[in-house]
């Protein structure tokens, strides 16, 4: 239902909705819906920077990028995230920074829901779907809804499911069994979701860009991990220290110190260290002795 004053705005419009990109680079065979786009596109190859900021010239090859990076020297900061009004100065690490509280809702509502099995107040719960009820009865009733959208149900814990390929992959944390197995390195795995995931290992696809940098992963949880080099966020902190970092595994290397620990060990010299690239650099003091 959109209106516009002029036919050819009309027409530029359309394309949204066709998902049509007739202009396509004649360098890298890139499309793109509107010949400006493409001209804008066509600089990055050229290497042509005809934009160049007032204060420290650097130049670059679209005007938005320069507004982008004169907002370093304004500070500005326009985009404002409404759940915590943390700024920033680019709409891409505002998107970023919102995947963290979209986690933090899906684990809230996790929480709440596993809490009201708990309840005293509504005793009744549905384990499908954490769903509370004063009434068995209609506990019962709710039930049924489950039974239309799961009609296989396993023998072992009578547990439903939507399919059968559900219910096989279920049988297997039963069985132990591990039926999807990697063709390039043999690694066997219960899921099949889990299984496709791995083989992006091998295959080197990458389907999880990052919209800051354009760097692409082979899995969401690394594109999540790397994120946070845009963001800042350090969600993983010190209880001991208060120090935070972007990684857990950071924190774990990091509680070492706090505990004394020293599990790296010199085969050399029996000398100890907390960690191992502490270690490494060590070792290379051996590597020099050798004749």
């Amino acid at each position: 239902g959109k209106t516009f004053t002029r036919e050819s705005h009309l027409k530029r419009h359309f394309i949204v909705h066709t998902k049509e990109k007739p202009h396509i680079c004649e360098v890298c065979s890139k499309a793109f819906a509107h010949g400006s786009t493409l001209k804008s596109h066509l600089l990055t190859h050229s290497k042509e920077k005809p934009h160049a900021c007032e204060l420290c010239s650097k130049t670059f090859a679209r005007s938005s990028d320069l507004k982008k990076h004169f907002r370093i020297h304004t500070k500005e900061r326009p985009f404002v995230c409404e759940v915590c009004s943390k700024t920033f100065a680019r709409s891409s690490n505002l998107k970023s920074h919102l995947l963290i509280h979209c986690e933090e809702k899906d684990r809230r509502k996790r929480k709440d829901r596993h809490l009201r099995i708990h309840s005293n107040e509504k005793k009744n719960v549905c384990e499908d779907c954490g769903k509370a009820f004063r009434d068995g009865s209609k506990l019962r009733l709710h039930l049924s809804t489950h039974a239309k959208e799961k009609p296989y149900i396993c023998s072992v814990c009578a547990k439903t499911l939507r399919d059968l390929t559900a219910l096989k992959e279920h049988l297997c944390t039963h069985t132990q069994e591990k039926a999807y197995a990697c063709e390039f390195c043999s690694k066997a795995f219960t899921h099949r979701s889990s299984w496709k995931a791995h083989l992006r290992v091998h295959t080197k696809e990458k389907l999880y860009s990052c919209n800051v940098c354009i760097k692409a992963f082979s899995d969401s949880s690394i594109l999540k991990r790397h994120l946070r080099t845009h963001t800042g966020e350090k969600p993983y902190v010190c209880e001991v220290c208060r120090k935070a970092f972007t990684q857990s595994g950071s924190l774990k290397s990091h509680l070492i110190i706090h505990s004394k620990e020293k599990p790296y060990i010199c085969e050399v010299c029996s000398k100890a260290f907390s960690r191992s690239s502490n270690l490494k650099s060590h070792l290379i003091i051996h590597s020099k002795e050798k004749p």
